[in-house]
């Protein structure tokens, strides 16, 4: 009888671990449908960079350190007081690739070495790894190319290798890039934004998306969010999609993707706020060859869709989708 009883109570404690596990999954699966993402909501299964306790076995492990202080200071060496070269605006590559390139959502590197070389519809090109290096100079940070044979471009690409060691050709693990929100089913909103940013976002960035600079004047604990220092118009994170997305999964500081201290409306709407503020321009002239290739969200024209240059920036995105499902579908009949 007293073996019995211990049966039972075995067969109750396994049934008892299937309910709870099936209810993680279940809730987990409801959050996924609610965000209107497909990642996985659990943040142990997030890709995770390389441990750096482990690089003195790579050879060129001096290198890939050299390449890992240029993305977290990169103003100190090619900023406007550059001890290599004064070619940009004084923000860090960090500044938006956040923990050095190595934070989950955070604008990761985490597939850069395993997905380039590729085709871009913003150049029309084959692109390498040292043109999206150049691209985030010259766009975030307002600045000048680097020579691609250069100490500091080769450092910096052996960083993005080391840190996509790994990975296999095409491969894009679960947390690298910025995360996708849904669209908002109206307008996203500057006014709306502004008191977002007054009351979440100015005691870093301040009143005027100035930034807060380093006691030596080179670089910035809090990088400026528009005006003359901040990134150009032909920046990634220029387009409402990216900055929402960024900002969703990573801030106020604090924030993760697992636990947001924004919604979604807020991410949207302090989006617009930040992006319709005064930035240096960029000559965009060459990008998108291929006018059907702009992503919805790009804010200049010309398009084929019909949607005007504010709605292609602002939004409500929905309608330019539905619209260019349609005309992909007509030209494929």
């Amino acid at each position: 009888m007293r073996s019995l009883k211990i049966f039972l109570l075995i067969v109750l404690g396994v049934a008892m671990a299937i309910v709870l596990l099936f209810n993680r999954q279940f809730n987990s699966k409801n959050i996924e449908e609610k965000s209107g993402r497909t990642e996985t909501i659990t943040s142990n299964t997030l890709w995770q960079a390389p441990v750096e306790s482990l690089l003195h076995k790579e050879p060129n492990a001096e290198e890939i350190l050299y390449g890992k202080e240029l993305i977290k200071n990169t103003s100190l060496y090619l900023g406007k007081k550059g001890s290599v070269k004064a070619i940009s605006n004084g923000m860090n590559c960090q500044n938006c690739h956040l923990e050095a390139g190595t934070k989950a959502w955070g604008n990761n590197y985490a597939a850069v070495y395993s997905t380039y070389p590729k085709f871009r519809e913003r150049s029309g090109a084959i692109e390498t790894i040292s043109k999206r290096v150049n691209d985030c100079i010259e766009r975030s940070l307002n600045g000048e190319a680097l020579d691609t044979n250069s100490k500091e471009m080769l450092a910096i690409i052996s960083y993005i290798k080391w840190l996509g060691s790994g990975l296999k050709k095409g491969e894009k693990p679960n947390g690298s890039g910025i995360i996708e929100l849904p669209f908002l089913d109206r307008e996203a909103s500057p006014k709306k934004g502004k008191i977002v940013y007054e009351s979440k976002c100015q005691s870093c960035h301040q009143p005027n998306g100035e930034g807060i600079l380093n006691s030596d004047q080179k670089s910035y604990t809090f990088p400026p969010l528009w005006g003359a220092h901040s990134y150009n118009s032909g920046a990634g994170l220029y387009r409402l999609s990216r900055f929402a997305g960024y900002v969703k999964a990573n801030m106020p500081l604090g924030a993760s993707y697992s636990a947001p201290l924004l919604t979604d409306e807020e991410a949207w709407d302090v989006a617009a706020f930040v992006n319709t503020q005064k930035r240096p321009s960029k000559n965009i002239n060459k990008d998108w060859p291929n006018l059907a290739g702009k992503p919805i969200d790009h804010p200049f024209g010309p398009f084929t869709d019909g949607f005007s240059e504010k709605q292609h920036k602002l939004g409500p995105f929905e309608p330019i989708k539905i619209k260019r499902a349609e005309m992909k579908k007509n030209k494929t009949t």
